[in-house]
């Protein structure tokens, strides 16, 4: 069901369910507009769905009714947060995306087996942000050939020619953020002190 749909019926089911609050409590119109400073007439048309219910109208009413707004409005249900791994082969290498929704930035776990012969740099649109989960890899940036172990990260504009893989006959296992934009990676962390003090 796509957003707007749900949306849709989420703010049509508001006026029945404001109705059915108010009258299993045994409140009258009149009582509820005492009670919130909302004119009857109003509360009326909320309830037949004629009013299109907004934050001003809804919280006096859950306030009068004793009860939290969610309750009240019904709001629809968040969807589940985890990403459902597909792990996808490319050329040898196995990519297991951690990012669910289409978008600027993707993230990737990767697994990459050793490799033979010599390594073939490439360019293409876009920034990376590479993160050693386990084994040592190797990054070839330009004229820079770094050997990268476990807890270390690097970042780049893949505009530069790179390459990057195990660094011996072991495979290594890596986190990608790629941003085909060229969107940098944001990384909130405390500075670090120069004075060696904690």
């Amino acid at each position: 069901m796509q957003d707007s749909t749900v949306v849709a019926k989420a703010l049509a089911d508001v006026g029945p369910r404001l109705r059915r609050v108010r009258t299993q409590r045994d409140i009258t119109l009149t009582q509820l507009a005492a009670a919130t400073g909302i004119s009857k007439s109003t509360l009326s048309r909320l309830e037949s769905g004629q009013r299109r219910p907004s934050l001003e109208l809804l919280l006096p009413i859950a306030l009068a009714h004793k009860i939290p707004l969610d309750e009240l409005i019904g709001s629809p249900e968040v969807g589940d947060p985890r990403v459902r791994f597909r792990p996808r082969n490319r050329n040898g290498r196995v990519v297991v995306p951690l990012t669910g929704q289409p978008g600027a930035l993707q993230a990737w776990k990767v697994v990459l087996p050793p490799e033979q012969g010599e390594p073939e740099l490439r360019t293409h649109e876009g920034y990376e942000w590479l993160y050693v989960l386990s084994g040592r890899m190797r990054l070839v940036l330009a004229d820079h050939d770094i050997t990268m172990g476990a807890g270390e990260a690097a970042e780049f504009d893949t505009r530069v020619p790179h390459w990057f893989g195990p660094a011996g006959d072991q495979a290594v296992e890596i986190l990608s953020l790629f941003g085909r934009q060229g969107e940098r990676i944001h990384v909130r962390a405390a500075p670090r002190r120069s004075d060696g003090g904690a």
